[in-house]
């Protein structure tokens, strides 16, 4: 069976040699890229997109109750 130890030391020199490569620099650079793109793209997060679909199935449900009064209203003055 393999020692625990000896896979916790060979893990913490991995994340060692990453953080003080140059590949940890180049992960930033690309984060704050990718934060500046999607900035842009003027998106929306899932919790508001939520709220406003919610808001939506309210609106539709009201319209339909004021079609359906409508229709009952067009049916009482039709002679």
């Amino acid at each position: 069976m393999q020692n625990p130890r000896f896979i916790d030391e060979i893990s913490a020199r991995v994340s060692e040699a990453l953080a003080n490569s140059p590949a940890k620099d180049l992960e930033k650079n690309l984060r704050a890229n990718l934060s500046g793109f999607f900035s842009k793209l003027d998106l929306v997060t899932r919790e508001e997109f939520d709220i406003q679909a919610k808001v939506l199935e309210r609106t539709r449900e009201k319209l339909a109750h004021i079609e359906a009064q409508l229709a009952e209203l067009e049916k009482t003055l039709k002679p």
